[in-house]
């Protein structure tokens, strides 16, 4: 652990020598992250030893908590270059096997063409890992129930001012330095101005899952998120639709609200438990750099999956938790 943070102090100190030239080339290095910590409680259920959450990753301890340290090292000389993304605390444990979230090397074949060798974040899906890069900061049961990252090979093509395509193929769903039994994973994303149709197939692990993921800007204010999925593997998977939508009340406060539908499916269950999850957030940028979030969350599930109070079993779970992000 040492030796990553004198690594990330190394790649610090080159940034300040952002650029230089070599060989004709422009070598050009970047530095940048975030950290974030968290207070959470619940309004109906309990927040001792017999505490409970929404079952979705991260920011699920009742309390004040670390989030996670993210270090996003780069480097690119010409047409190739690489990308060394670092993270610590509990978020980045839960989401990675390693404190390497991304780590990849890239080469700009064309102007229309990059291909990227390595582990990388999914494409699929509205949501990211480093809460940085949402608005929410609990996460969705969407997010929650779909891919990471990808570690393999993938080609980006910009097919057009408006179109985009990736396909590409991994290692099983998740699986970074091993891949037990030989079989890999398809994926493909096709894009129209801001707008992406994901695919993946991964029959060992995940099995296939197809993804919507885009947005409109309704006006200068107002945006409208929206992410819908459905996976299925062998009679096993989910389905659901998260809208996102984000009123901007002042050049420094917006707020959102993230309404949820997700279900689970299952050829041995009679009925298939679903979730309704309501999240409102507030995002309050300080100086650019710090950002503080209010989230009220509401959780109603169509069986008794929480409990209130009083120890007994119920279809709901409210809670609340304020974040503090910073960028550099």
């Amino acid at each position: 652990m040492k030796q990553l943070f004198t690594l990330a102090i190394i790649l610090a100190s080159v940034t300040l020598s952002a650029q230089e030239e070599s060989d004709g080339l422009e070598k050009k290095f970047s530095f940048e992250g975030s950290v974030d910590a968290y207070y959470r409680t619940n309004f109906t259920a309990p927040n001792d030893d017999n505490q409970i959450a929404p079952t979705t990753s991260f920011a699920d301890t009742a309390g004040f908590s670390l989030g996670m340290g993210n270090i996003i090292a780069s480097y690119e000389k010409g047409r190739v270059g690489a990308v060394a993304d670092l993270v610590f605390g509990p978020r980045g444990e839960a989401a990675s096997a390693t404190v390497l979230n991304q780590l990849f090397a890239f080469y700009n074949i064309s102007e229309n063409t990059k291909l990227t060798f390595g582990k990388f974040n999914t494409f699929l899906g509205y949501e990211v890992i480093a809460p940085a890069g949402n608005f929410n900061y609990s996460t969705s049961y969407l997010f929650s129930n779909g891919p990471f990252s990808h570690t393999g090979v993938k080609a980006d093509f910009a097919l057009s001012e408006d179109f985009s395509l990736m396909v590409g193929v991994f290692n099983q769903t998740d699986v970074t330095e091993f891949n037990p039994d030989g079989s890999y994973a398809v994926g493909a994303q096709l894009g129209y101005d801001g707008q992406f149709l994901n695919l993946l197939y991964d029959d060992a692990g995940l099995g296939f899952e197809v993804d919507y993921t885009g947005g409109f800007d309704a006006s200068d204010e107002f945006f409208l998120g929206i992410n819908a999925a459905y996976a299925d593997n062998d009679g096993e998977g989910f389905y659901g639709v998260d809208l996102y939508p984000q009123y901007d009340l002042s050049d420094t406060f917006t707020v959102g609200l993230r309404g949820e539908y997700f279900q689970k499916q299952s050829e041995s269950v009679d009925d298939d438990p679903s979730v309704i999850g309501l999240t409102l957030t507030g995002s309050l940028v300080i100086d650019e750099d710090l950002i503080i979030k209010p989230e009220f969350r509401l959780d109603n599930s169509s069986e008794d999956a929480f409990i209130d109070t009083d120890l007994m079993a119920t279809k709901s779970l409210g809670s609340f938790v304020v974040a503090a992000i910073y960028k550099f």
